[in-house]
């Protein structure tokens, strides 16, 4: 984390004001989360998963992004074409595989699951739909398809986020400290790499406008 913030300090001249913005936001909210009691991790998810939004939620033509999820697929997948030294395939292959295939399995942040409990589709076709997911997301992981299995882990951390935000769970509840053990687990190590990334490529025009710019009295 201190290499990550003396490169930003050292380099931040260099970057235009939306990615410094976006880099400067995503970091405080990094370092708060990397300083939270490791018992808090309510707060710690949230607190990560802001650092993550800041990165890469942008402004479009509408002025807000069509749909989130695909918004961060193709993040993911722009950040793993520019990590030209394959680190995060190596964060991926040789830190987290059992964090991941714990995600992979757990049908509470499986958004289907509770589609069935509200009922809104039948206990039959929430099944299918994990069966078929499970069955994407280890042939993925068979292949070592990191793009594929980056975004089935943050469509379930997804579930998670919206779990928290929408106020579906109860702070410090018994019920889901294994997900979130786990989310912030993998979010802790991915998140400076992927602002490392970011910043050895911060030029590349995917970024674009960040939400919410600094707007400064006249």
């Amino acid at each position: 984390m201190q290499t990550l913030q003396t490169h930003y300090q050292a380099h931040r001249q260099n970057y235009s004001e939306p990615f410094r913005l976006r880099i400067h936001r995503s970091l405080s909210w990094l370092d708060k989360a990397a300083h939270t009691a490791d018992e808090d991790l309510d707060n710690r998810f949230i607190m990560l998963w802001i650092a993550f939004n800041a990165a890469y939620a942008k402004e479009t033509a509408a002025g807000v992004l069509g749909s989130e999820r695909s918004g961060f697929r193709h993040f993911l997948q722009t950040l793993c074409r520019l990590d030209t030294e394959q680190q995060i395939y190596t964060l991926v292959w040789e830190s987290f595989p059992g964090n991941i295939r714990l995600l992979l399995d757990n049908r509470y942040i499986f958004q289907p699951f509770w589609d069935f409990h509200n009922g809104l589709i039948s206990e039959t076709a929430w099944q299918d739909d994990f069966a078929r997911a499970r069955q994407k997301a280890h042939k993925a992981l068979a292949a070592k398809d990191t793009d594929t299995v980056l975004a089935v882990v943050f469509d379930r951390l997804y579930t998670l986020r919206n779990q928290l935000i929408h106020g579906g769970a109860t702070c410090n509840s018994s019920v889901n400290r294994t997900q979130l053990k786990d989310g912030c687990a993998i979010l802790l190590r991915f998140m400076p790499l992927m602002l490392w990334i970011m910043q050895q490529n911060h030029q590349h025009p995917d970024w674009g406008q960040p939400f919410y710019p600094v707007v400064k009295d006249q």
